[in-house]
C-alpha cells in the first residue's frame, strides 16, 4: 500500500510536466526538421533558422518587441521602485487596500486590460502605435517589479539607511550609495520578468497596436492562422530561449545577497 502510494506521488507530477512541457519539446524539435511538413521527420537541418533570419519582416517585429519590453520594463522599474518606497514611508489611511490595489494588473484577464486600455486611449485622443503600447505594457509590468522591491523592503536592514542620514549624507545621497544598491538585485529581478511578460504578450498588444507597428507575438499570431510553418517552430524555440534566461537571470538575482557602497 505504501509503494502504491509513493507511486501515485511521483506519478501524477511527472504527468503534469509531460503534459506541460512536451508540446514546448516538440516544437523545438521539429524546428530543426529537414521537411516542410511539421508532421513529418526529414532530417536534422538549420534551414529554417537561415530562413527566419533573412525575413526582414520578421526581424523588424523582434525590433519593435525588443524595443518595447526594455523601454516598458525600464519605466516600470522608476515606478514601481517609487510606489514601494512612497507606500511603505507614506501615513495614510487606507495604506493597505492601496498596496493591493497596486497589484490588480496580475489579478484582472489581460483581456480586460486590453479593452480597458483601448477605451482610455481612445479617450485621450492617443493615436495607436509604439506610444499607446509602451503606455500599456509599463502599466502591465509595474506590478511584478513592485512585487520584488517591496518583498526587499520588508528585509532590508533600515538601520544602514539612518546611519548615513546621521553621518551627514542628505536623502538623495543615502538613496542613491545605500538604499538603491541594496534594492538593485531586486529591482533587476522584476526587470527580467516584467522584460519576458512583455516580451511575449499578444493579448493586449492586439488592442493597443496600431497599424504600422508590428510586434513579434502578434506576427506569429498572424501567421499562425494559415498554418503552423516551420519558420514559426523555430522563432518559437528562439522565444523559448530568451524567456528561459530571462527567468533565470530573474531568480539569480532575487537570491543575490544587497551590497552597500
Amino acid at each position: 500500500m505504501k509503494k502504491k502510494t509513493t507511486f501515485l506521488r511521483l506519478a501524477y507530477p511527472l504527468m503534469i510536466t509531460l503534459l506541460t512541457y512536451l508540446p514546448i519539446l516538440v516544437v523545438a524539435v521539429y524546428s530543426f526538421n529537414e521537411s516542410k511538413l511539421t508532421s513529418t521527420w526529414g532530417g536534422f537541418s538549420l534551414k529554417w533558422y537561415r530562413d527566419l533570419f533573412a525575413d526582414e519582416g520578421m526581424f523588424e517585429a523582434l525590433l519593435n518587441s525588443l524595443v518595447l519590453a526594455l523601454t516598458s520594463s525600464v519605466l516600470a522599474a522608476i515606478l514601481a521602485t517609487a510606489a514601494a518606497l512612497g507606500i511603505k514611508n507614506a501615513r495614510l489611511p487606507g495604506k493597505r487596500l492601496l498596496e493591493q490595489a497596486s497589484l490588480l494588473p496580475l489579478i484582472i484577464p489581460e483581456i480586460v486590460l486590453g479593452m480597458v486600455f483601448l477605451s482610455f486611449f481612445s479617450l485621450l485622443g492617443l493615436p495607436f502605435g509604439m506610444l499607446t503600447l509602451i503606455l500599456a505594457h509599463t502599466a502591465f509590468c509595474v506590478p511584478y517589479i513592485y512585487t520584488q522591491v517591496r518583498a526587499r523592503l520588508t528585509v532590508m536592514d533600515h538601520a544602514v539607511v539612518e546611519a548615513a542620514r546621521d553621518l551627514g549624507a542628505s536623502g538623495w545621497t543615502a538613496f542613491f550609495t545605500v538604499t538603491l544598491p541594496m534594492l538593485a538585485p531586486a529591482i533587476l529581478s522584476g526587470m527580467f520578468l516584467s522584460f519576458a511578460m512583455s516580451f511575449d504578450d499578444v493579448i493586449i498588444s492586439i488592442f493597443c497596436t496600431g497599424v504600422s507597428v508590428n510586434t513579434l507575438p502578434i506576427r506569429v499570431y498572424t501567421q499562425l492562422k494559415t498554418g503552423v510553418t516551420p519558420e514559426i517552430n523555430a522563432l518559437c524555440t528562439l522565444m523559448l530561449a530568451v524567456t528561459i534566461l530571462c527567468y533565470i537571470a530573474a531568480a539569480l538575482l532575487k537570491r543575490k545577497k544587497p551590497r552597500v557602497k
